[in-house]
């Protein structure tokens, strides 16, 4: 097993989006971030077996990084068809065996329904933009659908949202983590080169 280091070192291959959409929130999840997020779900024991299903994937990051940390098979999901396509791409870049499908549909309506064990991941839309506020939870209404635990990347101050929403849909929050990421600047609102974005993992059961 590579170590979480040398994952991310993996992943830094992964191009972001040709095309961001500020609507998406459309972001190149950082190496880092990827990797210590893969990193625990491998440590839980929630990869090897398992298919790994990427909600809002965008071109791939948490997908791929499942895919090398030892997913049966990893299905990313997204709406967008242009990042989908970068995805195919860094799939190629990164090049992992593992079996990888990319479906382009809503993630919050995704047309799945596995027999086999689900973890999902995601860093989805934090509803930053106006009138897209707590856009995260409808994708962990679809974790909560179709998986048997998530992990999944919140804003800052996120834990009293995410455990309601757990509890209110047959999940258990079983660990929670505080992490950051560098934001770039690539929208004509962003008034800095980059700013610090602190953010909180969580990996929750669902029943």
């Amino acid at each position: 097993m590579s170590t979480k280091r040398q994952l991310a070192q993996q992943l830094g291959v992964v191009v972001g989006f040709d095309d961001p959409q500020a609507a998406l929130e459309q972001y190149r999840t950082p190496p880092a971030v990827a990797s210590h997020l893969i990193h625990l779900a491998d440590l839980n024991d929630d990869l090897d077996g398992r298919t790994v299903v990427d909600l809002g994937c965008g071109t791939g990051m948490l997908a791929l990084g499942g895919a090398l940390r030892g997913a049966t098979r990893v299905i990313g999901v997204d709406i967008d068809p242009g990042p989908l396509e970068t995805a195919r791409e860094n799939r190629r870049r990164v090049g992992t065996k593992t079996a990888v499908s990319w479906l382009r549909a809503d993630a919050t309506q995704v047309p799945l329904c596995p027999d086999e064990p689900v973890t999902a991941v995601m860093n989805p839309p934090f509803g930053a933009q106006t009138g897209n506020e707590h856009a995260d939870r409808a994708f962990l209404g679809t974790a909560a659908d179709i998986a048997d635990v998530s992990y999944s990347i919140h804003n800052e101050g996120s834990v009293d949202f995410v455990e309601a929403f757990a509890e209110d849909n047959d999940g258990t929050v079983t660990a929670a983590y505080q992490s950051s990421f560098d934001l770039p600047r690539q929208f004509e609102f962003h008034d800095a080169d980059s700013r610090t974005i602190d953010i909180e993992l969580f990996r929750i059961e669902w029943a």
